[in-house]
């Protein structure tokens, strides 16, 4: 059985938030070579986290497409970020 839209974006939101390294200091984040800024874009993804963790706890359900939007800017900052070095493995 599918998990309902609400526990999809859940679940997705505990993935980006155990893969990104949103605990590193801004030290680590702009070390050497930078192909985008690191640091803003770990902010941004954040904020668009805490945003949608808000909206589950007061029991507004998500879209298929706030599902996907959330996943394709979870994507582009991994992409940025392993250019950056910052990770290595691949995704989950």
């Amino acid at each position: 059985m599918k998990p309902d839209t609400s526990t999809a974006m859940q679940n997705l939101i505990n993935e980006v938030r155990a893969t990104l390294p949103f605990g590193a200091s801004e030290a680590q984040l702009c070390a050497d070579s930078c192909q985008g800024c690191s640091l803003k874009l770990l902010e941004f993804l954040e904020t668009e986290l805490d945003e949608w963790e808000r909206k589950l706890q007061q029991g507004v359900k998500p879209n298929f497409g706030d599902i996907q939007r959330m996943s394709k800017i979870s994507k582009k900052v991994y992409k940025v970020l392993k250019k950056n070095g910052l990770i290595e493995e691949s995704p989950p």
